[in-house]
């Protein structure tokens, strides 16, 4: 590819003035006039008119450029509108009889204001819709398009979008509709103010009570009880919300709940049975059924929830570090019946996440009071994939403080209150917007000057909308989402008239600058195999550090924390590689793949060992500790727990969040259990190739989350990243 690379000599330096044009964007903002874009149109129109450009070909296009910058020049002297220099680039064109090439330039451009037109047009939206298109109705594998609930909330969504691309400045809608950023949840916001994820504060709801319709609910009397009340809620601020929603400290928070039942048991055997040994052991059995029984109804009744917009609520339960014999019994409840599966046919379980915490000194290492907890989380990881594991330690140097995501990786920074007391629970995040980070590193063609350059440019357009972001949370009221504001969800309950602010104000709510694809990036810079380039590596971090600054002097400059999301990109995995794709055709290990790599992970393609991986990974999590999580690929495990514990341990000094990737797919034709071939559009058995979703169970882990791609398929990106991912083993491993 001969691209320009221009210097004053070549273009613009017969015409000074040049230097000192505005452009005018359609949005309104003000940019340098760049001639080096003109050039990059009109040789992108001539590849599509004759394919490949030999060097008279960039010749004439550098001439052609040259008069349109006479043009310019003999014509605006201050500002210049972007319809004012299409025009003029169209009629030079014409004028030196470059037919196919205006007609192609004109055909682009056209293009362009019809995409611009339809991301507004509702019956355009619905048609796709109506159309099963795979953009749409796949865009979120946790939602089933053939339910009506989800038809309703995807034609919903389709409005909302409409009318919330219309309300954002002006800037930034064209920013996000052009593929520079994108701003997450259209459907949802800003055309409601909702706000995204949370750490639900159960304590004081389940201790306190709370509202819930025109229930006045009380403190519970049971575990049973406290986990119906807990799946009520989940569903509740699932409804009120548009993110995921965590448990924090599960065993912990429900221990006093499981003693109730034990207390009553104890008091039934000192009626009926003597010996006080024998009482106990009676109370003790009873109880541990009371605790399997409550865990089992609360998985139950989570993965048959539906929220109003169609889907299973995205939960995450947090646990591990409880020690008294109601934690661990709880812990092993927990994992249990995980292990066990859904159902006659024993299905892997989706919801909720489960996330297993490791303290040095709990249940580390074989002296420690829980290890056989943590045995009981590796045989459950090597069978289901979760629990994702929590570094104690790393997560407080990374964080501030302990806790889990809200949801599947965002993560809340250490605050305390007016009173100096640490505050996790009851806290939220008020929304992403994710860079398109590949996109700037093309645009910069081999220029690192001009990366920065652009980079700056970018987020000063994330800033303008994460601000309007939560300026348009602010205009919220507290009976928009009762269960959230009012009756405890969020901790501080406020009443109808109070400023949801309250909330929100002096850092206690999150607002994340998301990004993706690191190794595209660097890949556009120093080649595909770049990982063990020093230098490379070295530019990524450099780029996660400029988001971290920017985002730290937002914060202060609002009193919200500002922070960086490494980005699920679940379907902007596919929407910015596709539209990256259009722009600047097919570009090797970056836009070929079909797919953008997650946040700042290790090329799926590759294979180094999982040491190697999460060696090479520990470095990012400093500089986005606002989100992120690392994972690995394993081949079957469930014969060798130990070689996953060898990694768990590897990690627990390196980085704090880690996710099990392995093979648990199975077949109820033939009996296979394993890894299912991909398909274009799925997964089928290697050995018998059933494909049917009645009849196996597929499980893959589609973000931080997993998904069952075979009865709810992903968007092509997605599926393409998938199908692309190689075991992170050696063959001697």
């Amino acid at each position: 590819m001969m691209d320009l690379k221009r210097n004053t000599e070549q273009s613009g330096g017969s015409h000074p003035q040049l230097s000192q044009l505005k452009i005018v964007k359609r949005d309104g903002r003000l940019v340098d006039f760049d001639d080096q874009k003109i050039y990059d149109a009109l040789v992108k129109a001539q590849r599509k008119v004759k394919g490949e450009l030999s060097p008279l070909d960039h010749e004439r296009i550098l001439e052609i450029v040259e008069g349109i910058d006479h043009e310019i020049a003999e014509r605006f002297t201050k500002n210049v509108k972007i319809y004012e220099i299409q025009n003029i680039v169209e009629h030079i064109l014409l004028a030196k009889n470059e037919y196919a090439l205006a007609e192609e330039y004109i055909n682009y451009r056209t293009r362009r204001d019809f995409e611009r037109s339809k991301a507004t047009d509702i019956n355009f939206t619905i048609n796709k819709l109506m159309n099963k298109d795979q953009t749409v109705v796949n865009e979120n594998a946790n939602k089933d398009s053939n339910v009506f609930n989800t038809q309703r909330d995807l034609t919903a969504g389709i409005v909302g979008k409409s009318i919330g691309l219309k309300m954002l400045p002006p800037h930034v809608a064209n920013a996000h509709q052009k593929g520079d950023i994108h701003y997450h949840d259209l459907d949802y916001h800003p055309y409601t103010p909702m706000t995204n994820c949370c750490l639900i504060d159960f304590k004081g709801m389940l201790n306190n009570g709370f509202k819930i319709g025109n229930a006045e609910v009380e403190s519970p009397k049971s575990i049973q009880t406290a986990t119906a009340q807990i799946s009520q809620i989940i569903a509740n601020v699932a409804s009120s919300q548009y993110g995921g929603c965590s448990a924090d400290r599960t065993d912990e928070l429900l221990a006093p709940f499981a003693e109730l039942n034990y207390q009553k048991h104890l008091q039934d055997a000192r009626e009926w049975i003597d010996g006080e040994d024998r009482q106990e052991a009676y109370a003790k059995s009873k109880t541990r059924k009371d605790i399997y029984d409550a865990m089992q109804s609360l998985e139950y009744e989570i993965n048959t929830l539906f929220t109003s917009n169609g889907q299973t609520p995205f939960t995450s339960l947090g646990f591990g570090l409880g020690t008294n014999w109601f934690e661990r019994e709880i812990q092993r409840a927990i994992l249990q019946i995980r292990i066990n599966g859904l159902g006659s046919e024993k299905r892997t379980a989706i919801f909720p996440k489960l996330i297993f915490s490791i303290k040095r000194g709990v249940n580390l290492e074989p002296t420690d009071p829980n290890y056989d907890i943590k045995e009981l989380a590796l045989e459950c990881a090597t069978k289901r994939m979760y629990p994702d594991v929590l570094n104690y330690d790393k997560l407080i140097e990374l964080t501030g403080s302990f806790k889990v995501p809200m949801g599947c990786r965002s993560f809340l920074q250490g605050w305390k209150d007016e009173h100096g007391e640490e505050v996790n629970v009851g806290r939220m995040n008020l929304g992403v917007v994710t860079l398109n980070i590949p996109r700037i590193a093309l645009e910069a063609n081999g220029d690192r000057d001009k990366f920065w350059s652009l980079l700056e440019q970018r987020l000063q357009i994330v800033k303008d909308a994460l601000v309007y972001r939560v300026e348009r949370c602010k205009e919220a009221s507290p009976a928009n989402a009762p269960i959230l504001y009012m009756y405890g969800a969020f901790g501080k309950r406020l009443d109808r008239k109070d400023s949801v602010n309250e909330l929100f104000k002096n850092k206690r709510a999150t607002v994340s600058l998301g990004y993706i694809g690191l190794y595209e990036a660097a890949a556009a810079f120093f080649g595909g195999e770049w990982e063990n380039d020093p230098e490379a590596k070295e530019f990524t971090l450099a780029i996660v550090k400029e988001l971290k600054a920017h985002a730290d002097a937002w914060g202060d400059e609002y009193g919200y924390h500002f922070s960086v999301y490494s980005t699920p990109s679940e379907s902007l995995t596919d929407r910015f590689c596709r539209l990256d794709t259009e722009k600047f055709g097919i570009v090797e290990d970056i836009t070929d793949k079909e797919y953008y790599t997650n946040s700042f992970h290790y090329d799926v393609r590759k294979n180094p060992t999982p040491f190697e991986k999460l060696d090479f990974e520990k470095d990012y999590p400093k500089y986005c500790s606002g989100g992120f999580i690392h994972y690995c690929e394993y081949p079957v495990l469930q014969q060798n727990p130990k070689a996953l514990e060898a990694v768990w341990n590897y990690a627990y000094d390196r980085v704090a969040y880690l996710g099990t990737n392995t093979p648990i797919d199975h077949c109820y034709e033939c009996g296979y259990e394993g890894d299912f071939n991909p398909t274009e559009r799925g997964f089928e058995c290697p050995q018998c190739g059933n494909h049917d979703p009645k009849s196996c169970d597929v499980v893959k882990r589609t973000c931080g989350y997993l998904g069952n791609p075979q009865a709810r398929p992903m968007v092509h990106g997605r599926h393409k990243e998938i199908s692309a991912r190689v075991k992170h083993m050696k063959n001697n491993d």
